[in-house]
């Protein structure tokens, strides 16, 4: 389930209820370019920290990534950093951050993203953006030092992708390439 900026934090208790695992949380979180700090505590209440996933997506500035909202359209104040994602932890069990940039594309991911996220989560976290084959899942898996989980759509044989097939992509993830929850790879 996904939150974004109409949701209300009980919503997310609400499919809870009916057998989702986690609640994703898009830009219900940030308001005005800033992070909404009562609209977070709210869900934290009504979800629980260990249920709630939170997305971070981001677009590039420079050398840095900010977050990004709006459909990816609007810019927040908020870079991805060591100590917003140490801030960010303590309200979820984990963080979805797409490369908006690159997502959708099949054109190869945010390397220096990867590198930076390695460095910097201190939670589980799952990079989407820009997959096309098999040698990018294994970068994402060395870039990453094993530490981040991947995403991958629009490459795959059953979204119009031609460069790698969902069997390819389930076989990789479980000789292990890759260590990803249920639902991931």
């Amino acid at each position: 389930m996904v939150i974004g900026g109409s949701g209300k934090a009980v919503n997310g208790g609400f499919w809870l209820e009916r057998g989702a695992s986690n609640v994703i949380v898009t830009s219900y979180v940030f308001r005005g370019g800033l992070l909404d700090e009562d609209n977070l505590r709210r869900l934290v209440q009504a979800v629980g920290r260990e249920r709630l996933v939170l997305d971070l997506s981001c677009r590039r500035r420079g050398d840095d990534y900010f977050i990004v909202t709006d459909r990816w359209q609007r810019f927040t104040r908020i870079m991805i950093s060591a100590e917003v994602l140490a801030h960010l932890a303590g309200s979820c069990v984990e963080f979805l951050i797409h490369a908006a940039d690159v997502e959708g594309k099949c054109q190869g991911v945010e390397q220096d993203l990867i590198e930076k996220l390695a460095a910097w989560s201190p939670l589980p976290a799952t990079y989407a953006g820009g997959v096309r084959h098999l040698a990018d899942l294994e970068l994402i898996r060395d870039l990453g030092q094993g530490r981040l989980d991947a995403t991958v759509g629009s490459a795959l044989d059953i979204f119009g992708g031609t460069d790698m097939t969902y069997a390819q992509a389930v076989s990789f993830h479980q000789q292990g390439k890759m260590a990803a929850p249920a639902g991931k790879l």
